[in-house]
């Protein structure tokens, strides 16, 4: 009653204060008026109100955990707030809670710092930070083509893998192609020469894809001749 009084006055002096409401709490926020009423020593009293504006300048407590994303087919991934907030809480209430990243893409793989922002109902707010890790577990897709080969003069043909390649793709890229046949010979005509593709995206996935070799001899043989006594 003291913090309300003003300065009540009695000519024969003021026996007590007393005020009606003397606590508050969240849901009290805002103005909220009050009764002081003021009785002399002879048991006079007197009322007037006043407006208690009860504000809440206590931040909440900001609390994050870190998570995994796995990128999907297309390399793109998403999160919310949700996910990272471990637990956030107010004193009185909390309003929203917002994440300065939520989507992610194949340039994110690996860890990426994010900032969780929480508000309360006073428009008090209050940051941490966690690691969204990123992670592509995403095979890329193997594609294959069957190619021929002509063997040369000397009886020898090649194939590199992007012949036989047939638009392998992978959403965050294609880092390499290899072939574990490159080199025929003779006795490869005619047989079923069966190869196959390895494909690695830039976060080292792999796939692979078999085709079919088909080596062929089409080099006219040489003619030497000798003349002859008989």
């Amino acid at each position: 009653a003291s913090d309300v009084d003003g300065g009540s006055t009695d000519a024969c002096g003021i026996g007590s204060l007393s005020l009606d409401t003397t606590s508050f709490d969240c849901s009290d926020e805002g103005l909220n008026t009050v009764t002081l009423t003021a009785t002399d020593v002879n048991g006079n009293a007197a009322t007037c109100t006043a407006v208690v504006t009860v504000v809440d300048t206590i931040p909440p407590a900001a609390l994050c955990q870190d998570i995994t994303l796995q990128l999907d087919a297309t390399g793109n991934v998403s999160t919310t707030a949700t996910a990272v907030n471990n637990g956030s809480n107010d004193n009185c209430s909390v309003a929203n809670v917002t994440l300065s990243q939520v989507n992610f893409g194949c340039g994110d793989v690996g860890s990426n710092t994010v900032t969780l922002t929480v508000v309360d109902g006073s428009n008090n707010t209050s940051t941490c930070t966690a690691q969204v890790t990123v992670e592509d577990n995403v095979a890329p897709v193997a594609s294959c083509q069957d190619v021929t080969v002509q063997l040369d003069a000397q009886g020898a043909g090649s194939v590199t893998a992007s012949d036989v390649n047939n638009g392998s793709s992978d959403a965050c890229g294609i880092a390499s192609l290899s072939l574990n046949t490159l080199n025929f010979t003779c006795p490869d005509v005619g047989s079923s020469n069966t190869v196959t593709l390895t494909v690695t995206d830039n976060n080292s996935n792999t796939s692979t894809c078999t085709a079919q070799v088909t080596v062929e001899d089409n080099v006219t043989p040489v003619a030497v001749c000798q003349d002859i006594t008989v």
